[in-house]
């Protein structure tokens, strides 16, 4: 069952990964496929009250990989962490099916919360190359995540957020496709661009409307 289970892992990313050949060589090769076997064992542990074996573990897979994953976090089927160096996910973190992380992501906590301290990821979810998702909310399925964005509160199902502080923009106001096997990060709403555009046409308005109120005035002194 543990062994179908990696196998299912592994496939996944390969069909994900255009780089990878074959299912034997993510076995192999794929550091965040090492981190996810070594945090499954360590999670079984912590499950079981085997505190110190599970922190011993999830650090000696943080050294081996450059991942970090506490053992409380709860990963769902066939996550693919891509490259994963730097990828940082809290205690309480949860992890639905079907989702894709690059590296350097934080899944953390603010430092104000007790108990669920971490996000909730749901299922089909892509979070982009420095993404820092904090605190204890639920970032919706089908969503994606643009790179370097910090997230600091609940994200929609089927939505995209970018920037610091990250916000929800809609493509097109039509749901998002698949977002954590489409692997784009490039194409993208970019929100200040969109907010220089609109103060732009503010300008613009203003401009005319004074030009209007000088051609009266001039009119009237005639």
């Amino acid at each position: 069952m543990i062994f179908k289970g990696l196998l299912d892992d592994a496939r996944s990313i390969r069909d994900r990964d255009p780089a990878a050949r074959t299912t034997l060589e993510v076995f192999l090769l794929y550091q965040g496929f090492h981190a996810l076997i070594l945090h499954r064992q360590a999670h079984w542990l912590y499950k079981h009250h085997r505190f110190f074996l599970a922190r011993w573990l999830s650090q000696f897979a943080r050294h081996l990989t450059g991942i970090e994953i506490h053992p409380g976090a709860t990963i769902g089927r066939r996550l693919f962490i891509d490259h994963g160096m730097g990828i940082v996910i809290g205690e309480t973190a949860e992890i639905g099916d079907d989702c894709t992380i690059y590296h350097g992501v934080t899944l953390g906590g603010t430092g104000h919360d007790t108990g669920k301290r971490h996000p909730t990821i749901g299922n089909n979810v892509l979070i982009s190359t420095g993404a820092k998702v904090l605190g204890p909310f639920k970032v919706g399925d089908n969503s994606r995540i643009g790179a370097n964005a910090v997230v600091l509160q609940e994200v929609p199902p089927d939505s995209t957020v970018v920037g610091i502080k990250a916000r929800v923009v809609k493509i097109n106001g039509q749901r998002v496709s698949s977002p954590s096997y489409d692997l784009d990060q490039i194409h993208l709403p970019d929100p200040l661009a969109q907010e220089l555009c609109r103060l732009e046409h503010r300008v613009y308005a203003n401009e005319q409307k004074l030009r209007r109120e000088e051609q009266r005035d001039r009119e009237a002194d005639e």
